[in-house]
């Protein structure tokens, strides 16, 4: 029995629960959070201490602005962090940083995505999107479940 009179595994399976919607309230990949609220501010100095270099960069000679790509694999639980399908994994992840949960689970399938950076003249960026790397890769691959 632990404090109050709670079951060690009712409060153990309780802070699974509780890291398990954290993780879920984060909600979508940190990239796109990051480059929202950096339009008009970040440059690209801090992008790359942040990300790296770019994959690509293109520099228009005659000024004008610059393009950076990076491509970054992503997995269902970061592009739809509200798929319930997501609070299992999310447990079994919360659940094996306490030693509770094996290891050979099955592990998350990766997608790519590029994320396509526009840069003014200033260095600030300007506007960002993100892609699959190849168009329709996840609809394919999640057609059958």
């Amino acid at each position: 029995m632990m404090p109050f009179g709670l079951p060690r595994r009712t409060v153990t399976n309780s802070m699974v629960l509780l890291i398990a919607c954290s993780l879920l309230a984060c909600g979508g990949p940190w990239r796109d959070k990051y480059f929202k609220k950096g339009v008009d501010r970040l440059t690209q100095e801090e992008i790359t201490e942040k990300m790296g270099p770019p994959h690509t960069a293109k520099t228009p000679a005659l000024g004008g602005d610059t393009v950076w790509t990076y491509r970054v694999p992503l997995t269902d639980k970061e592009l739809n962090p509200m798929d319930l399908s997501g609070l299992t994994n999310a447990a079994n992840q919360a659940a094996s940083l306490i030693g509770k949960a094996g290891a050979d689970g099955p592990k998350p399938t990766l997608y790519c995505y590029r994320y396509t950076l526009t840069f003014n003249e200033q260095k600030i960026l300007k506007h960002w999107k993100r892609d699959e790397c190849v168009p329709g890769t996840r609809d394919l691959l999640t057609a059958d479940h």
